[in-house]
């Protein structure tokens, strides 16, 4: 743990952590350092050298720099202003003077920084060279207004994790060397530096997640569905969270009107607080997912109230807010019905079971905590897709904390393998489908201490006694008769050799090891990553979840937090997974007789995804129409707001109706939350939402937790693996969606749209193998279900398990996945 010093910043005495960076300390304590290149949670890059301070009489970078005990620093001198001038003047040196209609002015650091230093005259200059514009994927490219701060390869190393960016040298004329001799010499320095590099593209490590536009401080990397769209001072900001996954990141919705023929509001590009929060591809980019209906259908809400009084079940997944969470179970208590939600109620009876061996309602661990660790284990989680931010912190926690980590999954992820450095910080085990119990047990195994005996027991069973042999290197004093070439006489020279022994050794082996198809040099390879590592995060994911063996893994996950140092965060697989889970109380998996859909395929449908006032159906707002509240993955109630209007009836409209009550907004259920689950109270305009200078989180509030009684009767056992696939033409197959396609609405937004894979996706290898061609119909069977399927080539795993998608409702590919995250499944071509 690093303790808390006091040093003193332009006269101001301040307090800090003795491992946190000068620049982070001013800016939590309001005082102002220019800085270009650096971003907080990423290592400094020392590109832009605009932070040098001086400190006890000697200058520093204040990005790189740790504070000291006592520590005097100063932020301004006539030496250093010089040095900044000479910089920014080198920065705007042929940057093309196109503010006018930059995607950037108005918010463009460069251009702040510009007008900050007051620069009026420019002192140097260099023959520019062409530097054509670049389309990379969801983004453009332009190096001619790029200043190479390095700010996007950064991101894109230490929190992203994909390492799709990075400097490159260009052609260019050579600086006037008269320039070294008359320049400051941290801006001839960057000078020499920028006049040699662009930055160049790895298409095939990218996953389209656009933080790198949100870190460009100019013009340099742009949306191209954004460009030229709109100048930034014209969009109004909505401060909202991420409605596609678990982490409910901190963004804003920018909107303005559509045109100048219709005045109603459009929302034109998505972004977030970088130094704070990162957002995922389907945040940023599957924005535009709004329910267009122009007016209230009342023939369809009065049907509505009619379906709701025959209703035997409502049917609805968990991306809702909290506040129609809390209706809907409201409406069930009211009819009768059955609540329906297979998402939430396989969440909740794991976190039951979870709870019977960790002694609390909920997981210990968040997000941050994982970014803050520095040795991180993740169990059943397809982190690529499953939960962006998750892998960002998995790969934050190993970069940045000099930690380590080990990713266990079925699935062969070249994406995943660029967190850390493989086989040395980390360590990715691909294992069988269903030896997560194994995995479990071998974390008990190594990190436990004073578990159950009945666990403790069955653990010793799996240990034996073996013997390997060893080579020793021992150093042995010798002596040589060494003869002088000049007088002949002969000496003796006393010399060290190192002699090789073989030695055979005992050593203590757990069969838990052969689930994994791993040996003793394994645990030999942990041991070695444990060094000085004293924060553990464990993260576990759906396949544990939506597993058969649910109640055994969930309780193995209990004894982990309850007997290990090990934190845990359960990824809940949808935005409110955890909110659902927890507000509504009798949940079923399965629906019965007349069904009630919200946004799900059932007899009489509620859902925004229609557009239409077609039959058997009433129009209802999409997330970005409604202001509520979700449940986040860290444990936060945390708000979203109205981004785009929304004309027609909303849940709330029905349940006044059915519930007989005369309830304004929707919102003022927020402070109805149930209490004895661990909300609040707090009405929602009471919930902060907005990060501090001192990167501390004012959003909503924490969920608290319970106390649950310990269960003394355990019962676990080890699942057996499942079955290879042995038959001609039979494979894996395992759920999981492309990455940045959670569901029907990030499948209707009009960037993904024009590129929609939906279907199964194999290896190169398993695609050649099964002679298959990019799009060809194949069909899938698993049991007596059958579906006919898309087949695509996806350049992002390896291996011999296929992917299958199930974003798409109208194919129905769910219906794979019963009671597992995976299926042997024949594969024949139609």
């Amino acid at each position: 743990m690093s303790d808390t010093i006091s040093l003193t910043i332009n006269g101001k005495v301040v307090e800090a952590k003795s491992d946190e960076t000068v620049l982070n300390t001013a800016r939590a304590n309001d005082i102002f350092i220019p800085a270009l290149c650096y971003l907080t949670r990423c290592s400094p890059t020392l590109a832009c050298r605009l932070c040098l301070v001086e400190a006890d009489g000697k200058q520093i970078y204040a990005c790189n720099a740790k504070v000291k005990e006592g520590m005097n620093v100063t932020t301004s001198t006539p030496n250093i202003e010089k040095e900044r001038r000479a910089i920014m003047e080198v920065y705007d040196v042929n940057h093309p003077l196109q503010c006018g209609v930059c995607d950037q002015s108005g918010e463009c650091e460069l251009q702040n920084y510009t007008l900050y230093m007051k620069l009026d005259s420019q002192s140097y200059s260099i023959k520019d060279v062409p530097r054509p514009t670049q389309h990379w994927g969801v983004m453009n490219y332009d190096p001619g207004l790029c200043i190479v701060c390095e700010k996007c390869v950064t991101v894109c190393k230490d929190m992203i994790g994909s390492n799709a960016l990075s400097t490159v040298k260009r052609g260019s004329e050579a600086i006037d060397k008269t320039f070294k001799d008359e320049m400051p010499k941290d801006a001839y320095s960057m000078w020499n530096k920028l006049n040699k590099s662009l930055i160049g593209f790895e298409e095939d490590n990218c996953t389209d997640c656009g933080e790198c536009i949100s870190v460009c401080p100019v013009g340099a990397l742009v949306s191209n569905d954004f460009q030229y769209k709109s100048n930034a001072w014209e969009l109004t900001r909505v401060p909202a969270a991420n409605p596609h996954s678990s982490d409910c990141a901190f963004m804003y919705y920018e909107t303005k009107h559509t045109s100048v023929d219709d005045a109603s509001p459009k929302i034109y590009r998505v972004t977030n607080e970088h130094h704070y929060s990162t957002l995922n591809g389907a945040a940023r980019f599957a924005y535009d997912f709004e329910n267009k209906t122009q007016g209230k259908d009342e023939k369809a809400f009065d049907e509505a109230i009619e379906a709701f009084k025959k209703a035997d079940s409502i049917k609805f997944n968990s991306y809702i807010t909290n506040e129609e969470a809390l209706i809907l179970q409201k409406l069930a208590l009211k009819t009768g019905a059955k609540l329906v939600n297979k998402d939430a109620f396989r969440f909740k009876r794991f976190m039951q079971n979870y709870s019977l061996t960790s002694g609390k309602s909920l997981y210990s661990s968040s997000l941050k905590d994982v970014h803050n660790s520095n040795f991180v284990v993740s169990i059943g989680a397809y982190l690529k897709s499953d939960l962006p931010s998750a892998r960002y912190a998995f790969n934050n926690s190993v970069i940045m904390n000099k930690g380590a980590g080990l990713y266990f999954h079925p699935v062969q992820d070249p994406v995943m393998e660029k967190v850390g450095k493989k086989g040395k910080t980390t360590e990715f085990i691909y294992h069988k489908p269903n030896v997560e119990s194994s995995i479990l047990y071998l974390i008990l195994h190594l990190f436990a201490n004073d578990l159950p005996l009945e666990v403790q027991e069955f653990i010793d069973s799996k240990k034996e006694q073996r013997t390997k042999t060893v080579v020793e290197s021992k150093k042995e004093q010798v002596i040589e008769l060494v003869k002088d070439e000049e007088t002949g006489e002969e000496k003796e020279v006393k010399k060290l050799v190192t002699k090789k022994e073989e030695k055979q050794v005992e050593f203590e082996y757990t069969k838990f090891l052969d689930d994994i198809q791993k040996d003793e040099t394994f645990l030999e390879l942990v041991d070695s990553m444990l060094a000085k590592k004293d924060k553990f995060s464990l993260i576990i994911g759906e396949d544990l979840i939506h597993n058969e063996n649910y109640e055994e893994l969930a309780k193995l996950c209990g004894l982990i937090e309850n007997y290990t140092s090990f934190d845990v965060v359960v990824i809940p697989s949808q935005t409110n997974t955890l909110g659902v889970s927890l507000i509504c109380d009798e949940l079923v998996e399965e629906e019965t007789g007349f069904v009630i859909g919200y946004n799900e395929k059932a007899d009489f449908e509620l859902s925004a995804l229609n557009n239409d006032l077609s039959e058997g159906k009433l129009d209802m707002p999409a997330l970005n129409q409604q202001e509520g509240t979700f449940t986040n993955i860290d444990k936060k109630i945390i708000p979203t707001n109205v981004a785009i209007d929304y004309k027609g009836y909303v849940l709330n409209d029905l349940a006044n109706e059915i519930l007989e009550c005369d309830v304004d907004h929707t919102i003022e259920y927020t402070s109805k939350l149930p209490l004895t689950k661990g909300y609040c109270g707090l009405e929602f305009d009471d919930l902060p939402n907005y990060f501090g200078n001192n990167r501390a989180e004012y959003r909503g509030y924490d969920l608290k937790a319970n106390d649950i009684e310990v269960s003394e009767k355990l019962g676990l056992k080890v699942l057996t693996p499942l079955a290879l696939a042995t038959e001609e033409n039979e494979i894996i197959i395992y759920k999981a969606n492309p990455i940045n396609q959670f569901n029907e609405f990030t499948a209707i937004a009009h960037e993904f749209k024009d590129e929609l894979q939906s279907g199964v996706f194999f290896s190169k290898a398993l695609f050649e193998k099964l002679e298959l061609e990019e799009n060809q119909e194949v069909n899938v069977q698993v049991g007596e279900v059958q579906r006919t399927l898309k087949a695509y080539c996806e350049n992002q795993i390896d291996g011999e398990i296929a992917l299958v998608s199930t974003f798409e409702k109208d194919l129905d590919t769910k219906v794979f996945f019963e009671d597992s995250r995976y299926a042997v499944a024949k594969v024949m071509k139609v």
